[in-house]
């Protein structure tokens, strides 16, 4: 089984322009997330894929592998099957650019799936963990997600699921991190088919795989990674990467 880690990279960001470059203790935010996802040792190739030449150049500078974007594109998603259309590749893992301290084992435990007795059941697979703070599960910026009794994803959404009517009933919350492994196949159709109302709607573009009915497997992680969206995540980081 081939696998490579593509990492999707844009330097335009709504809330934090330019945030793969700002500098993480000597080197770019984009730079520390390549060196990390090569530091797992779980892929045959590991990409940046971008829209930028100031991206581009700097992972080259650091002795990494970049490919820029042919066409301009809505998400992360489309700019990787644009790189991988005509790769011979198994399953390509979505690795976010704007995640220095990706770790091995959540990679790996999204990658096993695909090795699992229901492996012929998954188009692809991704990554959740368990939120408690009630803040958390009701801030829109963390999208949830809810999963049926094997680990399929039933939906994702910004708003609290399940909604919490009874909350002594037992329900568990998990925010979706956005970390995919795909069969090459369904990248390639979530890149031909069109955008539908769900995902227009909540702006969460797994969305489109279960509008299509692909089926997506979940995999439960202590994540824990910190995530740049804005200056504030940039300066935890900074104090993260001293101690």
């Amino acid at each position: 089984m081939k696998v490579v880690a593509m990492i999707p990279a844009r330097y335009g960001a709504t809330r934090f322009p330019g945030k793969l470059m700002a500098d993480l203790g000597g080197k770019p935010v984009i730079l520390r997330t390549y060196l990390a996802t090569l530091s797992t040792g779980l892929f045959d190739q590991v990409y940046v894929v971008t829209d930028s030449r100031i991206i581009k150049e700097a992972i080259e500078r650091g002795g990494g592998k970049a490919i820029m974007s042919k066409q301009e594109h809505e998400c992360g998603t489309d700019r990787i099957a644009e790189a991988v259309e005509n790769l011979d590749i198994d399953i390509v893992v979505n690795v976010q650019g704007d995640e220095p301290f990706v770790k091995k084992e959540p990679l790996e435990a999204v990658i096993n799936v695909f090795k699992g007795d229901d492996a012929d059941q998954i188009d692809l697979a991704s990554l959740m963990q368990e939120i408690t703070d009630w803040k958390d599960i009701t801030d829109p910026n963390y999208v949830k997600v809810i999963v049926d009794q094997d680990d399929f994803a039933l939906y994702f959404s910004r708003s609290p699921i399940p909604y919490p009517r009874d909350k002594e009933a037992g329900a568990r919350y998990f925010e979706h991190i956005g970390v995919y492994a795909f069969r090459k196949q369904a990248i390639m159709d979530f890149y031909r088919l069109p955008m539908r109302s769900l995902e227009a709607t909540e702006k969460v573009e797994c969305i489109r795989f279960l509008e299509y009915g692909k089926r997506i497997k979940m995999v439960e992680t202590q994540y824990m990674g910190i995530e740049i969206d804005t200056p504030e995540d940039l300066d935890k980081a900074q104090k993260y990467i001293k101690d």
